[in-house]
């Protein structure tokens, strides 16, 4: 990648990660309804689930090709969908955290998140198809970005995750308002997604 457009990268990074999506609003929700601590180690399975994601599509970026453009647009429903299921699910959350509840707040529901985010993957493609292929096919280089990518989204975040910490007690006192409002921006993320 020249150096020259490292900071158009850069700004396609930053803000694919901060914007909302599926990982940005698991993030807040989880540590708003169960707290930081809890939040972060759900975050740990967020960012690994990126890097399997992020490994991937260095994969298929390297061996598939341009194959890959017809594959993706399939993606993209699947992954509405389930954006769609996850705003569902946020507006059913009542104000009172069972145990059972509380265990969904873990490793696994992170690393499950970002497997199945759509948004995370088409930012992986897009990021290598758009920045490194057009420069190089060298699969060291695809690597090296590869491994760059999932510092960037699960870092936005923590962001989130942190934001959601310190809007705890607001949360706490509205619940029913702040769910509609995450699940009102889940829809909104899967109508972009659907759309292009």
């Amino acid at each position: 990648m020249p150096a020259s457009i490292i900071p158009a990268f850069l700004y396609y990074c930053f803000i694919n990660g901060i914007t909302p999506g599926p990982a940005n609003l698991c993030s807040l929700a989880a540590s708003m309804n169960y707290g930081r601590r809890r939040a972060l180690i759900q975050w740990t399975g967020l960012f690994t689930g990126f890097a399997v994601t992020a490994f991937l599509a260095v994969l298929l970026n390297y061996f598939l090709g341009a194959a890959l453009g017809d594959k993706v647009a399939v993606l993209r429903y699947i992954g509405a969908a389930y954006i769609v299921w996850l705003a569902i699910k946020l507006v059913r959350h009542t104000n009172q955290t069972t145990k059972n509840e509380a265990k969904e707040c873990n490793f696994f529901t992170g690393l499950i998140v970002n497997l199945t985010n759509i948004k995370v993957l088409l930012f992986c493609i897009t990021a290598l198809s758009t920045y490194v292929l057009p420069y190089t096919r060298s699969f060291g280089q695809l690597l090296a970005i590869g491994c760059f990518l999932p510092f960037t989204g699960p870092i936005c975040n923590l962001v989130w995750l942190f934001a959601g910490s310190a809007l705890r007690g607001l949360f706490e006192k509205h619940p029913l308002a702040v769910n509609l409002v995450m699940a009102a921006s889940l829809i909104v993320c899967a109508v972009r997604i659907v759309i292009g």
